[in-house]
């Protein structure tokens, strides 16, 4: 499942030049030290990671309290269903409810420290900057933390997200160098190849819930596996 999280990332990072770009564009990087910038932004995306990799850790332990109560298969369908849902409702019906209503104050405590941040030009600004980044509310960032929930371990919701960030890192890296290098066209055909390719994670989460004996995509619970293997004693 962590190809999903990168190829996700991947995809994600197209929305994420849209959302987070102006944020990169403004890093105070050095423009004069090429080798310098290119540490600067490192550490800015290292910073991204690490915040993704807390959250991942947070929703990995919820993952793995619902697994202690053994509701793995169950939990890998509900969420491979909710990925599902979210995508084919319109927009307009989200937009009707403010979901992040109960954390705004958080959120704009987040955009103000971004925004002294980015008046700072020193190492740990970059970190700050990429970490806080990390925190701004994005639609593939809970798609990503639906995944990291399934993994039912702090371990790898924590890895699952850092994958994620990972994929996101080479079209934004681009993006901070050549901040018009995508024509909108692309963008736009790109962003709507997006949903397909989170309703295909969704089935795929299904599919495993299913168990269906199927290598890698559907493997049968291991308490089935344990039992066939008991009986041919």
């Amino acid at each position: 499942m962590l190809v999903s999280a990168f190829v996700l990332g991947i995809l994600g990072s197209f929305h994420c030049v849209g959302m987070c770009g102006p944020i990169a564009f403004m890093l105070p990087v050095d423009r004069t030290n090429a080798y310098k910038k290119l540490l600067q932004i490192t550490i800015y995306h290292f910073g991204r990671l690490l915040a993704y990799a807390s959250i991942g850790l947070v929703f990995g332990l919820i993952g793995k309290s619902l697994y202690l109560f053994g509701f793995q298969q169950q939990l890998s369908i509900i969420i491979g269903v909710l990925m599902i849902f979210v995508v084919l409702i319109p927009y307009k019906t989200f937009s009707k409810y403010n979901f992040s209503k109960p954390i705004f104050k958080l959120i704009s405590k987040v955009k103000s420290a971004l925004g002294t941040a980015l008046k700072k030009k020193t190492p740990e600004t970059f970190l700050t900057i990429g970490f806080l980044n990390g925190f701004l509310p994005c639609g593939l960032v809970y798609m990503a933390l639906f995944a990291a929930i399934v993994g039912g371990s702090a371990l790898n919701g924590s890895l699952y997200m850092a994958v994620f960030g990972l994929g996101t890192i080479p079209l934004m890296t681009t993006a901070i160098y050549l901040s018009n290098f995508l024509k909108g066209t692309i963008r736009q055909k790109i962003q709507k190849a997006i949903p397909v390719f989170v309703i295909v994670i969704g089935v795929l989460f299904i599919l495993r819930g299913l168990g269906l004996g199927i290598p890698y995509i559907s493997p049968a619970p291991v308490l089935d596996v344990v039992s066939s293997g008991m009986d041919c004693h």
